[in-house]
């Protein structure tokens, strides 16, 4: 099948399919022509490629899936590993986001919101602390 139909049964755009050619995670056969020749399965590997983003794993991460997937003799425990750390880094993620949230929502609750010009969210944006993973940066 052709790049288009194999981006329809996959649920992935051409533009990934093309990209996730180009850093190696797939290989299509190439037909008489030039022109990419997906099987189904490549569809199926673009298949789990899709899962495997939509799920939040890194690249490195689904190149490491894919190939403990094409392994039978792979222990779970690798596979089990894989997922662990990934979802230590989720839950990482979700308490900035719920420290991010916190934040806002204490900015929000102190702004009147009213006609006045004084504003707490812009005052805390101009002479507020950065977050950690900013670096100062002078105003303009």
């Amino acid at each position: 099948m052709n790049i288009g139909e194999a981006a329809a049964a996959s649920g992935l755009p051409a533009k990934t399919i093309r990209y996730y050619e180009e850093i190696g995670l797939i290989r299509p056969k190439r037909d008489s022509n030039g022109y990419r020749a997906f099987a189904e399965d490549d569809v199926h590997r673009l298949a789990f490629l899709n899962r495997s983003r939509g799920l939040g794993f890194s690249i490195e991460d689904c190149r490491a899936l894919l190939g403990l997937y094409a392994d039978d003799t792979r222990a779970s425990e690798d596979v089990k590993r894989l997922a662990a750390d990934h979802l230590t880094r989720i839950d990482a993620r979700i308490a900035e986001l719920q420290a991010l949230r916190a934040t806002v929502a204490g900015l929000v609750d102190a702004c009147a919101g009213d006609g006045r010009p004084d504003c707490p969210i812009l005052e805390d944006l101009a002479t507020g602390p950065l977050c950690a993973h900013q670096k100062p940066k002078p105003l303009a």
